[in-house]
């Protein structure tokens, strides 16, 4: 609700700090009617995706961290358990350990295979700066939940959970899956569509690209912008309830103190001590909500506002090398048979990436719409439950 909100800056201070009011710009699929009373259980009850629970064959859990520690490297590997009744799978359980880099392969791997798929974004951006240490048990437990929605992000996609390389990072054993990605491409692959797409997209605008991803583009904008302020708010509020809490532990003991030389008004400073640690409890309880709920949603979608990007980028090279040669076959007046064969494969091409692209986008946009408005309901409640208590 507050992510489709337009942004109105007050002050040049205090600009992340901004009034939001309502842009349909950033609403228009599923929005709730007027006549629907939006209560927090209203707003979840109203989304219900065709895949439910009762549906899913394919079953992942990543948990059990490991660290281990050799002569050149310290790393975590994650106990990686997938339960399944697929008819493809030769057994209906696997468990395997995996290390971060083994799930940055299978990233890269799904964009190799699928440039024009929304690949759901990695957690190296999850860690709130300057509030975690590396290899903590905060650090690990947060990318762990992230990884663990990673892994079910893909697994709960309808073409991404057929992919080959996602079977195999699910079943093979260590060994098997070094083995494996030894047999990919080179160096270039590996560095991801990406890279490739954004060097191409200095050659020039894309000329027929349609109109509905001209409207994506425009609308990636403005969701990037938001999402990213929203992100920087949500960061900057859990700052200052950190450091209130903070101050307030300190401040109950001291009128504890304060009693035991003020007989008269022991009582009244013993029961404000007393309930400013019952404000600390509740306090500390908010913040487990921002830190678990709020911070992980936002981060995930600034990711997925970049791979967005870098997604309509590579349609747009695709498209591009379809104009190109029939510019091409334009100016030869040789060789058109073997122009036409090309440009038909492109036509191809470029027909299978945007219709592979419309079909995911709609699908991020309803699932988008569903984690913000599920996320801040949770932040209404908890709020309420902290004002009450």
């Amino acid at each position: 609700l507050v992510a489709t909100a337009e942004v109105l800056a007050l002050d040049d201070e205090e600009d992340d700090l901004e009034v939001f009011s309502k842009d349909t710009s950033l609403t228009e699929v599923n929005a709730f009617s007027p006549s629907v009373p939006i209560s927090p259980s209203s707003v979840i009850n109203q989304y219900k995706f065709e895949d439910g629970p009762e549906l899913r064959d394919l079953f992942i859990t990543v948990d059990d961290p490991e660290s281990h520690i050799t002569a050149i490297e310290t790393f975590i590997t994650y106990r990686v358990v997938t339960k399944t009744t697929r008819s493809e799978f030769d057994s209906s359980e696997y468990e395997v350990r995996r290390r971060y880099q083994d799930f940055l392969w299978l990233k890269s791997k799904l964009e190799e295979a699928h440039p024009t798929l929304i690949i759901p974004p990695l957690p190296e951006k999850f860690i709130m700066k300057g509030m975690v240490e590396r290899f903590s048990d905060e650090f690990i437990e947060t990318r762990r939940k992230a990884l663990h929605k990673f892994l079910n992000r893909i697994a709960d996609h309808p073409t991404l959970t057929f992919n080959e390389d996602f079977k195999i990072f699910l079943t093979a054993q260590a060994w098997e899956l070094s083995s494996h990605k030894k047999q990919g491409p080179g160096l270039l692959s590996r560095m991801g569509q990406t890279v490739r797409a954004v060097a191409s997209s200095v050659r020039g605008a894309v000329r027929n690209r349609p109109e509905m991803f001209t409207e994506m583009n425009n609308y990636m904008e403005t969701f990037s912008q938001k999402i990213n302020l929203l992100d920087k708010i949500a960061h900057r509020i859990y700052k200052e309830e950190r450091d209130y809490f903070n101050e307030m532990k300190e401040y109950g003991p001291i009128h504890t103190l304060w009693s035991a030389s003020e007989e008269d008004i022991a009582e009244s400073l013993k029961g404000i001590a007393s309930c400013i640690d019952r404000c600390c409890r509740a306090t500390e309880k908010r913040m487990a909500g921002l830190s678990d709920h709020l911070l992980p949603i936002l981060h995930e979608y600034v990711l997925y506002s970049e791979i967005l990007v870098g997604v309509l980028k590579r349609r747009d090279q695709i498209q591009g090398e379809l104009d190109s040669k029939v510019d091409a076959l334009a100016s030869k007046k040789t060789e058109k048979d073997l122009f036409s064969e090309e440009i038909g494969k492109l036509e191809d091409k470029v027909e299978r990436a945007n219709n592979a692209l419309k079909a995911d986008w709609d699908r991020w946009k309803q699932n988008m719409q569903w984690d913000m408005r599920s996320t801040f309901t949770n932040v209404a409640e908890n709020n309420l439950r902290y004002y009450e208590e």
